[in-house]
């Protein structure tokens, strides 16, 4: 959707095709059944994102979405139930971190300068390291309150690996761009809407009203060259100048394949592609959505998010208390990323976990999503294949070369910065761009 309206935008000619029956792909509504048949609108999996996001919000806003009111924005918090933990104050960086670091809470003064002055050495480096390190290569001989406290929820919440596995150029990024990138940057931005409100649905409305063409449940089958000498792609024998494969790595490099199979001049690039795509690996985050009586003012914890002091019998790293999100009173979400038990163990050992933790016993689970490949591993030195599949060809998603890692503002860059170069080359040939996303 992100680059369906970079290129309406720029007035493009554009089609949609969606294999599902609903817009955003794992991003999107879905519908649970609460304790007494109540039918509660929740997402597929809790989402967060936060103000380094820049890009993810202004397509909001271009669509209609007004950000303000579907985003409770605070500034970043991981603190337990207990209130022990990070959290920033609302002021520019440096400041903020500096002083939040001074006044945590649970943290000894030499945690706590062991801290700063680790993160002032990432600052003096430019935030970069070498290709192969990982987090817990670049946190090495930091203090363990401080890695179980602030650098392990940092690690897996932003690249869904735990920090021994996770690439430490990625880890910096983030970290740059949110701590030390300007003011509200590291805001934690919690949806009080679902996914599918957020942006998808209002992306296919406007995309609608500005005369692109959608195509819901549709899935493409075949993906052709143009008659020799021809530049473009028949999708479904429909002839484009350009397309753009907007979908997950498997589903891209089916697609590219097919192309191959075709015995085009491009077919060795598109074999590459495809199989540098598909040999990602993936990582699943689960989300358990459960209910406990809430409090007379209809809430279950002191802030909208805590972090959950977590283990592999306890495996949940976060709880999202809905009823403070504009959700159901009494719905929690709780998350575990990099989630590896199936799916009842799963539920089992997270429900145990967030009745001690925080003292719900009364709490029941309702539902359980797993979304299995839910972002490519973010490893050091990962090889992630490029945008440019072949001539007016192209792939955009968060598992495509670039800076960030599966992120939602990851995509929503990608395909921007995809959009506009199949603007350009479709300019360049036939100055009249018709594109597929």
């Amino acid at each position: 959707m992100a680059a369906a309206v970079t290129l309406v935008r720029a007035g493009a000619h554009v089609s949609v095709f969606e294999s599902a029956r609903h817009w955003g792909g794992r991003a999107r509504a879905l519908s649970i059944t609460g304790p007494q048949g109540q039918d509660w609108l929740v997402d597929n999996g809790q989402h967060i994102l936060i103000g380094a996001y820049t890009q993810c919000l202004e397509l909001m806003n271009t669509v209609g979405v007004n950000t303000a009111s579907a985003l409770l924005r605070q500034p970043l918090d991981l603190r337990d139930i207990h209130g022990q933990g990070l959290h920033l104050p609302d002021l520019p960086p440096p400041f903020d971190a500096a002083l939040g670091i001074a006044r945590t809470r649970g943290w000894r003064l030499s945690d706590k300068l062991a801290l700063l002055l680790r993160a002032n050495r990432w600052q003096q480096q430019g935030f970069r390291c070498g290709p192969h390190e990982s987090v817990a290569d670049l946190c090495a001989g930091l203090p363990e309150r401080l890695l179980r406290d602030f650098v392990e929820p940092l690690c897996i919440s932003a690249l869904n690996l735990p920090m021994e596995h996770a690439s430490g150029s990625l880890f910096l990024r983030v970290l740059r761009d949110s701590l030390f990138a300007g003011r509200g940057g590291s805001n934690f931005l919690l949806p009080r809407v679902d996914m599918g409100a957020l942006f998808p649905d209002a992306a296919a409305r406007w995309l609608e009203q500005q005369g692109a063409t959608l195509h819901l449940g549709r899935r493409v089958q075949r993906l052709q060259a143009n008659a020799s000498g021809q530049s473009g792609w028949l999708v479904d024998g429909q002839a484009f100048d350009a397309v753009l494969l907007a979908t997950h790595s498997h589903e891209a490099a089916r697609l590219a394949l097919q192309a191959a199979g075709n015995r085009t001049p491009h077919a060795s690039a598109c074999r590459n592609w495809a199989k540098g795509a598909a040999a990602l690996e993936h990582t699943a985050i689960a989300t358990v959505y459960a209910w406990a009586p809430p409090s007379p003012q209809g809430t279950l914890l002191p802030t909208p998010m805590v972090a959950l002091p977590c283990s592999a019998q306890e495996p949940a790293q976060f709880a999202f208390d809905k009823g403070r999100l504009n959700g159901p009173a009494g719905l929690l979400a709780l998350v575990v990323s990099a989630c590896t038990l199936p799916r009842q163990a799963l539920q089992e050992r997270v429900l145990a976990q967030a009745r001690q933790q925080l003292q719900l016993p009364r709490l029941q689970g309702l539902k359980t999503v797993i979304d299995k490949r839910a972002t490519f591993a973010c490893t050091p030195a990962v090889q992630r294949p490029p945008a440019a599949i072949a001539p007016d060809l192209w792939a955009c998603g968060d598992y495509v070369q670039g800076p960030y890692p599966a992120t939602l503002e990851g995509a929503v860059r990608c395909a921007r910065t995809v959009a506009q170069a199949a603007l350009q080359e479709c300019a360049r040939i036939s100055g009249s761009p018709d594109t597929t996303g």
